[in-house]
């Protein structure tokens, strides 16, 4: 189900502003607690969740952005500012987990340095790993809703930071207990984790900037659609590259070469159109190739 832009956004920016004031409120309560209490690991934690906060005005910009009328200037229109807002996601979460790596490579380093975590900083880890796995559920769901990849990413962001608050919480349990060790271990896990969510964001966003072509399951059902239309013969050079969340596809068509220009386009129109109602799609366009000619009928 294709859902009208206007619905689309204010969807997509509902969630986000959601997202903003839970991460404004654990990001304050983590730093300030993760210091008080001598956590690395929370204080990791509460890193990764302001840089939540970055990561929810990109998505706002580019929904913005995203959802303005086609110009001069972008005849497709503007649906790849999603995809850029993607790419700057990805890179956002590269450099902070390499910050929390070498932040946590740095107290390692230094072991006897470790102080005793206080117990107060679990109490914040387990909230944190609730309000961040809720958060995760109600994203996912108005994403996979709105099929929308940027906010699907940003989704899979906040499950990332509900398995970040996961492992710290391990990690001040082991300090408790007396493996003092075990906090900046669980911080540096923490930066590996963003990190390799963050390489994975930013790789999917280069390969659509790159004009990849569309999965293969969703090329072969475009195809068939256009196959499906009265008067296609048959369907050739299939070329599709992703626009944001939508698709643009190139096709040649086969019709009886017979027919009037009138007529061939007749077909070639309403097999586009049958493409925009059905899928995903932004815009085709069709080339019209005469069909090979028919066997005569064998005599009886």
């Amino acid at each position: 189900m294709t859902f009208p832009d206007t619905v689309s956004s204010q969807a997509a920016n509902r969630s986000t502003w959601v997202s903003v004031g839970v991460n404004v409120l654990l990001s304050a309560c983590q730093l300030v607690v993760g210091v008080l209490a001598h956590s690395q690991a929370l204080v990791a934690d509460g890193v990764h969740s302001l840089s939540d906060l970055v990561a929810d005005f990109v998505v706002l910009l580019a929904n913005h952005h995203s959802r303005k009328a086609a110009d001069d200037d972008h005849p497709y229109g503007h649906q790849r500012f999603e995809t850029a807002a993607s790419l700057v996601l990805g890179l956002l979460l590269v450099a902070v987990g390499g910050g929390l790596l070498v932040s946590a490579l740095q107290k390692l380093q230094t072991p006897h340095e470790i102080p005793s975590v206080h117990l107060s900083a679990l109490w914040v880890t387990g909230v944190a790993l609730v309000a961040k796995e809720g958060l995760f559920r109600y994203m996912l769901s108005v994403a996979m809703r709105l099929k929308s990849s940027l906010l699907i990413a940003n989704a899979w962001h906040a499950r990332s930071d509900a398995a970040s608050s996961l492992v710290v919480g391990v990690g001040i349990v082991g300090n408790v207990m007396g493996y003092p060790l075990l906090d900046p271990i669980s911080a540096l896990i923490v930066g590996l984790m963003v990190g390799k969510m963050g390489l994975s964001f930013a790789w999917s966003a280069l390969s659509d900037l790159v004009d990849q072509s569309a999965d293969q399951q969703e090329v072969a059902a475009i195809s068939q659609t256009l196959r499906d239309t009265p008067g296609v013969r048959g369907v050739h050079d299939v070329r599709t590259r992703k626009m944001g969340d939508m698709i643009v596809v190139d096709a040649h068509l086969e019709v009886d070469g017979t027919l009037t220009v009138t007529a061939g386009h007749a077909i070639a129109d309403a097999a586009r159109e049958r493409v925009l109602q059905g899928h995903r799609v932004l815009s085709v366009m069709t080339h019209i190739d005469p069909a090979p000619a028919m066997p005569p009928p064998k005599a009886g």
